[in-house]
């Protein structure tokens, strides 16, 4: 008779021993229990990052200026590289061409607005009293004591919140420091971004273990591919929304069309918020220097070109470049301007963008094979996107379905 040979319990036996608990709790009570402290654990997280960022905010937001910036800058540096520029030179001339064609913009308005703001005063005047003839014979009949008392309440909710007011112009000292501050700390990082990119981005990967280095590689590759993607898009229809509503203005005879069309530009960066504010403006200066029927076809004419935005360019230009849903944009641009007002609806589209794309690229494990599997950015792989440095080791790719440990070979 043989011996009967008695199972050597494995590792995870232990976990099958009834306890008297879990028999008792239902299923799904089990598994939504899982996936709440999992889930607990991810939003602590987060919140503990977002309360740093606004802690470090006035090193965050330079930082990200000077990241999104170098996106667009990046490619020119390195297209005067390659056709034999000096690097200092290249990265010379795409700063100083950068800060011209800003001060350029900038100087253009401020002239126009300053020539264009003769006889204010008169013209202000003359639209007030169009106005309330107008609401005068319209069907709100509204007579100049109503508007005068509405007026001089308005004028009273202001001095109760003067204090507020007087607190701001207290600490105008302290916003122009952080502004002068923030402003050299963005030129300091696009500097040396665009000097020692490749770098920066080495050292960055070196901090994560050596097994993670080519997700991390190959994600910050697509993320950036995306952001220069967004930057350029956003730059094309920033310009398409300034020469629309700039060209509607100077048609229907609106002054200062040309600074319309400035401020259009560097509000349409700015999803949503930039694109109302901006048109409002145009609006209020038709209202005043002309008549309240210019003011309404300077309405119209914000409205068709917003609706071509956002029906048009946005799905077929913005959504190909960034791959995020406008539902997705509406909501994250709403969080961003929640939490951290301008600045968050600023950054609000590329930071989900990346994230997205870098998510979506280490789920996809196409950084396991040594060739980029399909869908996948070109330059993704690790020893594509990092330069090779002496003494720089790094992992050799794993192939998709193979679960052993990596070996390590020196680059």
């Amino acid at each position: 008779m043989g011996v009967a040979v008695q199972p050597v319990p494995t590792h995870g036996a232990a976990a099958d021993v009834p306890n008297g608990v879990d028999e008792n709790i239902p299923t799904g009570l089990r598994l939504a229990g899982a996936w709440s402290w999992r889930l607990l654990v991810i939003a602590g997280a987060i919140a503990v990052l977002l309360f740093l960022v606004v802690q470090l905010r006035f090193i965050v937001i330079p930082l990200l200026v000077a990241v999104l910036v170098s996106a667009l800058l990046v490619p020119l540096v390195s297209f005067l590289t390659r056709h034999r520029w000096p690097k200092g030179i290249a990265v010379a001339v795409a700063l100083v061409g950068t800060l011209a064609v800003i001060a350029g913009l900038v100087t253009l308005a401020v002239t126009q607005i300053a020539s264009g703001s003769a006889g204010l005063s008169e013209r202000f005047a003359a639209s007030y009293a169009n106005l309330t003839q107008a609401l005068a014979t319209s069907p709100l009949q509204l007579s100049n004591a109503e508007i005068t008392g509405y007026l001089n309440q308005a004028v009273t909710a202001l001095q109760a919140d003067s204090q507020i007011f007087i607190s701001g112009a207290l600490s105008l000292g302290s916003s122009l420091g952080h502004l002068a501050t923030g402003l050299l700390l963005t030129l300091f990082s696009l500097l040396f971004i665009l000097i020692d990119g490749a770098g920066i981005w080495n050292w960055i990967v070196r901090i994560f273990p050596r097994r993670a280095r080519a997700a991390v590689a190959g994600a910050g590759a697509a993320g950036w591919t995306t952001l220069g993607n967004f930057a350029r898009v956003q730059i094309l229809v920033a310009t398409i929304d300034a020469i629309g509503i700039g060209a509607g203005a100077a048609i229907l005879g609106v002054p200062m069309a040309i600074p319309i069309g400035v401020l259009v530009f560097l509000g349409s960066f700015i999803p949503i918020v930039g694109a109302v504010a901006t048109g409002a403006v145009a609006v209020l200066i038709a209202l005043v220097f002309n008549d309240w029927f210019v003011a309404l076809l300077m309405l119209g004419v914000v409205l068709l070109v917003q609706q071509i935005e956002g029906h048009v360019l946005q799905p077929l230009i913005m959504g190909t470049a960034v791959k995020v849903h406008p539902l997705g944009v509406v909501l994250v641009v709403a969080a961003g301007a929640l939490l951290a007002g301008i600045p968050g609806a600023l950054f609000a589209v590329p930071v989900a963008a990346v994230l997205n794309v870098m998510i979506s690229y280490i789920h996809s494990g196409a950084w396991r094979g040594g060739v980029p599997q399909a869908g996948a950015p070109a330059g993704s792989v690790l020893w594509q996107t990092v330069p090779q440095r002496p003494g720089f080791r790094q992992p050799r790719a794993l192939p998709a379905a193979s679960n052993n440990r990596g070996q390590e070979t020196r680059s």
